[in-house]
């Protein structure tokens, strides 16, 4: 009688270890005097151990949850093993602004992670900068074949530096116009403690290859309309990526007071090195990213004034990222949830802000709950300084309406067509909540302007060639199934 043939053992999983290696900070004390970087990088050592908590789940739930699909999974793998070099390189094959992304990534892969459900998740954006860290990351993008179509691209935001690089791989030629002297967009207003300048630039110099030409202190739809650039100026194609450069006000008496200040305006003022004067009473009116990076920023120019975030709903609701709104609490900035500014008061100079107790109401059908005024609760809060972060909204000035644009809920113009495409056949428009969100959108932007343009030229379009030169193009990594959107 023939031997049973025996069945080959069942691999054993990885065992999941739920606790992450520590992430040093800076000490409080230290890091309030100035703007130092506040999250320290891993050492090799620290990025192995870290990287060998990833069980390397069949169906990769933190390349679905990625606006750009970067495939974390692949690079943890890669250092892991001790192979930099390798991470490093796939790092950058979807993602042009790594430098910037591992250390402000809102990392919505780390949400995703399996090990969260027993522990920590890993720590997925500080292992990509440990890739940058310790591999080859001074690799410079390659080319396509030339295709002989220009392409020009409104905004150096990130939404409109992944559209240039998306369409540069592929052999376009891309223009990128930017109102500002500086590339970033409104990554020049996170503070230096998160991001610098110089960040930005480490990963526009990864584009010195490709057929990118930056033009800086051009404002399109104001030195020249948008129309001009298909018409008369030879472009078969445009992005407009001009996102939401402009601050909201609150429209309450005494916002004209000196002392009153836009946020977007203080952050910029800030990271450009100007000197920027705070009092010692500082309030900061809001609840989001540039609210939290505002009363962060403002605690360090104020040298050892007290700092106030007044914000009309409550902790639950706040939009801002949770890891910076702990960083603020470990500063001290004084919260006040449930207040409503009501007017700035002061005589020339602001000298205080009052404010109204809201109560919330039952959640609206998007789920928040609205604010409702406490008849005779007013108080006034003393202040020298009033620092106004309560949103954003694109500045359309010179933009024609047949360009028919979608105003989104958080103020960013898009195209309503198919890939963002606009009213105006050739021209599409688009952003996003975040850094990689902006980028993500400006992926399929890129994708729909490439199919655009290959219809033009009667050929068939492709997927994005490897940008280092290699054989293949991009490719969603084994198990991947449906993109995870929140």
């Amino acid at each position: 009688m023939a031997a049973e043939a025996t069945a080959a053992p069942k691999p054993t999983p990885p065992k999941l270890n739920p606790v992450r290696v520590p992430i040093v900070e800076e000490t409080v004390a230290e890091r309030t005097t100035d703007f130092r970087e506040v999250l320290h990088a891993y050492s090799k050592e620290q990025a192995v151990l870290e990287a060998k908590r990833c069980i390397q789940c069949r169906r990769p739930w933190c390349v679905e949850a990625c606006p750009i699909t970067q495939d974390a999974r692949e690079y943890i793998r890669l250092v892991a093993a001790g192979d930099f070099d390798g991470a490093a390189r796939v790092t950058l094959r979807e993602n042009p602004l790594a430098t910037c992304l591992c250390k402000v990534c809102y990392h919505y892969c780390e949400d995703a992670c399996v090990v969260k459900k027993k522990g920590v998740p890993i720590a997925i954006r500080h292992l990509k900068r440990a890739a940058l860290d310790f591999g080859r990351s001074d690799l410079v993008y390659v080319p396509s074949k030339p295709k002989g179509q220009r392409v020009a691209v409104v905004g150096a935001g990130p939404a409109g530096m992944q559209a240039a690089w998306e369409l540069a791989v592929r052999g376009y030629s891309v223009t990128v116009f930017e109102q500002e002297k500086r590339y970033g967009g409104l990554m020049q207003t996170i503070p230096a403690y998160r991001m610098t300048d110089a960040d930005v630039e480490t990963d526009r110099a990864r584009y010195r290859d490709l057929d990118v030409t930056w033009v800086s202190g051009t404002k399109v739809g104001v030195d020249f309309p948008v129309d001009k650039l298909l018409k008369e100026d030879g472009y078969q194609a445009v992005f407009l990526s001009i996102g939401t450069p402009t601050h909201r006000t609150l429209g309450i008496p005494g916002e004209d007071l000196e002392g009153t200040i836009p946020a977007l305006g203080f952050l910029k003022e800030v990271n450009q090195g100007h000197e920027v004067h705070v009092g010692k009473e500082v309030i900061v009116i809001g609840g989001g990213d540039v609210a939290m990076d505002s009363v962060r920023s403002a605690l360090r120019k104020s040298h050892g004034g007290r700092v106030t975030l007044v914000y009309r709903r409550g902790r639950q609701e706040m939009p801002a990222d949770p890891e910076e709104v702990h960083g603020a609490e470990q500063e001290g900035i004084r919260f006040l949830f449930q207040k409503a500014p009501l007017r700035i008061l002061g005589n020339g100079h602001v000298e205080g802000l009052v404010v109204q107790a809201i109560e919330l109401g039952p959640p609206d059908a998007g789920g928040r709950r609205s604010p409702v005024p406490v008849p005779g609760s007013e108080q006034t809060l003393p202040a020298d300084t009033v620092i106004v972060a309560v949103g954003q909204k694109a500045d359309l000035e010179g933009f024609d309406p047949s360009l028919d644009l979608k105003l989104t809920s958080q103020g960013w113009p898009e195209g309503k067509g198919k890939g963002f495409e606009t009213g105006v056949p050739g021209i599409f428009a688009a952003g996003g909540r975040s850094v990689v969100y902006a980028m993500g959108t400006a992926t399929e932007a890129a994708d729909a302007i490439d199919a655009y343009l290959s219809a033009k030229r009667g050929e068939a379009t492709g997927p994005r060639p490897d940008p280092f030169g290699g054989p293949g193009g991009f490719a969603r990594p084994p198990g991947y199934t449906t993109p995870i959107r929140v």
